[in-house]
């Protein structure tokens, strides 16, 4: 069965935010290749479409490596991220539909639930669920790829701690979804933008320790996805 490119590039993608693959490493197609039980063809495209996206760079003498972002590289990461997710939210707020809002009202039920309980770990995947749904409802996919790739580049630069406030910061996520549900796209994207700037303050960066370059199999056959 042949893997197809997107999938090889998801598994490697996911290898390097997780840290499989350290900044710097080499990243070699007939590895990769046996790692992930594909060909080389895949490895080479999906290589290509990371290093487009900022994962992987080309060396003269080595080929492909993960990339080494710098400190200034990650913040400039973060006020992005403060800029397009305030225009996703107004452009939700035109465009969602009936079955986005319903997600997004059932995700601040679950994390406002979940914020008075103090289930932190839980609070987090809800967090990631909520802001890509309504990246998902803006309606406009480049807008989508772009915050989806950041979301991936964030993850592997940073670690994200809990808000010191779980309860307030779900309410905001609530008065984002009050603003997108009746058409308000002005304060749909004011509260986003006020709710971004406050979340920059639970990123710390990636210390990242030296990994084995021995490497177990990874059968791409198996379901990952």
């Amino acid at each position: 069965m042949r893997i197809p490119a997107h999938a090889v590039c998801t598994a490697i993608r996911d290898d390097i935010v997780s840290g499989a693959f350290e900044p710097g490493g080499r990243l070699t197609e007939e590895v990769l290749a046996r790692r992930y039980g594909v060909s080389r063809v895949p490895v080479r495209e999906a290589l290509r479409t990371l290093e487009s996206e900022g994962f992987v760079t080309t060396r003269r003498h080595a080929g492909a490596c993960v990339a080494e972002p710098t400190e200034q590289e990650a913040a400039d990461l973060l006020e992005l991220r403060t800029l397009l997710e305030p225009l996703a939210a107004a452009r939700a707020a035109r465009r969602r539909t009936d079955a986005h809002l319903k997600v997004l009202r059932g995700l601040v039920r679950l994390g406002q639930e979940r914020a008075r309980r103090g289930q932190v770990d839980d609070l987090r995947s809800l967090g990631g669920w909520f802001h890509e749904t309504l990246a998902q409802s803006s309606g406009s996919p480049g807008l989508i790829a772009l915050l989806t790739q950041m979301r991936h580049k964030i993850a592997w630069m940073y670690v994200v701690e809990a808000p010191a406030r779980p309860v307030e910061s779900w309410a905001e996520h609530g008065a984002i979804v009050d603003a997108v549900a009746r058409g308000d796209a002005e304060r749909a994207r004011a509260l986003t933008a006020v709710h971004a700037d406050r979340t920059v303050g639970v990123h710390r960066l990636r210390l990242r320790p030296a990994v084995s370059t021995s490497q177990p199999a990874v059968n791409m056959a198996s379901g990952r996805h």
